[in-house]
């Protein structure tokens, strides 16, 4: 990478940064929240959630396989927060959400939050460490020790959020034929794919990042995902403005 590379991402995280802080602090001042466009499966979890705490039941929430020192990290800490924001929804129940991930750094760590939810919704008496669990250390043997789970008589939703490949459609479809509510989200085109063929409503490309946001509205969250439309706007810009000078002989 070059320096002048290296400049621009750096003004470039900058601008985002304050941005960010920018919009997180307005919304704190005004105490108004930005209005979102509706999601229809984040909608259903909504209200899956809210039935599991009413009948017992469980959620899952499988949280992929990405390593915390790869790329695919920032989806690994999308699946953290929407467990962290599931287990706030499920702080009423008898029955704590259950997490099965690929990565052991990303099972202690979905242990962590379980049982920071647990301390700061005082249900400490229901944490059990075993509800992080680390399904299997490969793509395949974590799709294989999460299915144990998913086809637990008290799951009726599954969550599946995280990085995973095409074996992913291996719970997503015991999911569906057990009735259970499936809302799946990854990073991954083949993930995105496969879940596009065996789940009725797969959230899609950037709605990932938006989950925890619709969850549960923050200012630093919603700030966010404004900074994520800026952002795509930017792209589709510059896109257009580089097509009309490629078009006018100026490129």
């Amino acid at each position: 990478m070059s320096n002048i590379e290296m400049t621009i991402g750096l003004i470039l995280l900058i601008i985002i940064t304050f941005t960010l802080l920018f919009l997180s602090l307005r919304q704190r001042r005004t105490g108004k929240s930005p209005a979102f466009r509706r999601i229809a499966s984040i909608s259903k979890l909504k209200r899956a959630v809210g039935l599991s705490v009413e009948e017992g039941s469980r959620v899952h929430v499988a949280l992929g396989n990405a390593s915390l020192t790869q790329p695919a990290s920032s989806s690994a800490f999308v699946s953290l927060k929407t467990l962290r924001e599931v287990g706030e929804m499920c702080s009423n129940s008898d029955n704590p959400p259950v997490a099965s991930s690929g990565d052991g750094v990303l099972a202690l760590l979905s242990q962590d939050t379980l049982h920071d939810v647990a301390r700061q919704t005082h249900t400490l008496e229901l944490f059990q460490p075993e509800n992080g669990r680390l399904a299997g250390v490969t793509p395949l043997t974590n799709v294989i020790g999460a299915l144990q789970t998913v086809n637990d008589p008290e799951v009726k939703t599954n969550v599946l959020i995280g990085n995973f490949g095409s074996e992913a459609g291996l719970l997503s479809t015991v999911s569906q034929e057990k009735g259970s509510l499936t809302i799946a989200a990854s990073d991954s085109l083949t993930a995105q794919a496969t879940f596009f063929a065996t789940v009725e409503q797969p959230l899609i490309g950037e709605e990932l990042f938006a989950v925890p946001a619709y969850l549960h509205s923050e200012p630093i969250q919603n700030a966010s995902l404004k900074v994520q439309d800026l952002l795509r706007g930017l792209v589709v810009l510059t896109l257009l403005v580089g097509a009309i000078l490629k078009l006018v002989g100026v490129l």
